[in-house]
């Protein structure tokens, strides 16, 4: 057994079995509904029903972690008296960020002989995810604390995030297009294709017209990155769109036949809340980021 925790965030957007079965301790962020407050619990049966609910026009909304909520978790952490590495969204991508450092610099401090991790992971969603899943996976397999954070620091910017979304008005909502963009989008049928570069921001890569050219614009990003696909996993995250999720994961299986698989699963609802219904995304190991 080893003798550190790995600790991560919900919005890793990994299914709540296998924070279970690796007994893995998570933070849960939260959204509500008008007045109701409702915990992430990772779920694909909360997370179908979100994106149900927001195509009848229900508006979800997301809140920040506090600092004494994440102060409190890494303090029941550090109680087992192991040390710990925690890892959650890009510091660029969550106002919850310096919150998680405010809280592990008080808690440090009250265990001075243990160590407190929080590492600037510049992933987020399934990319999160995949980051999560390597590490614990080296650490189950005997790798040392210092060693799967070297590894995670040494490859955190090889996994490639790329994204389209079907409503620009949800990214006019959180301010990445202006209202002009979003209507003259809208009309034109305009389908911007994103990604996460070094520094961990969500960017427009390009912009295409209609879903198709969408779907075949994620699919040519996946080609020009993909370097090493022998045993690789690929992550496909969807908004309530699986039969377009279903038609990427064809197209990369027949271009990657070496491929360990293409797993699919529902986005979970925290990052689905700022870019809604129709979200496609895809997540994978490449060399190094880029457009």
């Amino acid at each position: 057994m080893a003798d550190y925790i790995i600790a991560a965030a919900s919005t890793s957007d990994l299914p709540d079995t296998f924070f279970t079965e690796h007994d893995v301790p998570v933070i849960r962020y939260t959204y509500s509904i008008g007045m109701q407050v409702f915990e992430d619990d990772c779920s694909e049966e909360s997370r179908q029903k979100a994106y149900e609910d927001m195509r009848r026009g229900t508006v979800y909304a997301t809140s920040m972690i506090n600092t004494s909520v994440y102060a409190e978790f890494f303090r029941n952490l550090l109680r087992t008296g192991k040390d710990v590495l925690y890892l959650d969204m890009s510091k660029e991508m969550s106002s919850s960020y310096k919150a998680s450092h405010e809280a592990a610099e008080l808690v440090q401090a009250e265990f001075p002989s243990q160590r407190l991790c929080l590492m600037d992971t510049r992933c987020i969603s399934g990319g999160l995810g995949l980051l999560v899943t390597e590490c614990v996976r080296r650490m189950e397999n005997g790798d040392s604390l210092d060693e799967v954070i070297a590894w995670g620091e040494a490859n955190k910017l090889k996994i490639m995030h790329r994204f389209t979304v079907d409503d620009l008005n949800y990214l006019k909502r959180g301010g990445r297009v202006s209202n002009a963009s979003a209507l003259i989008g809208s009309l034109l049928g305009i389908k911007p294709v994103l990604y996460v570069p070094d520094d961990g921001k969500l960017t427009v890569a390009q912009k295409v017209r209609g879903r198709k050219a969408a779907i075949q614009a994620l699919f040519e990003g996946v080609k020009r990155d993909m370097k090493n696909p022998d045993g690789q996993t690929i992550v496909i995250n969807h908004a309530d769109c699986l039969d377009d999720a279903n038609k990427l994961r064809e197209m990369l299986l027949k271009e990657f036949p070496s491929l360990t698989g293409v797993n699919i699963s529902n986005l979970g609802v925290i990052i689905g809340s700022h870019c809604g219904p129709g979200l496609l995304t895809v997540f994978y190991f490449g060399d190094q980021r880029k457009p």
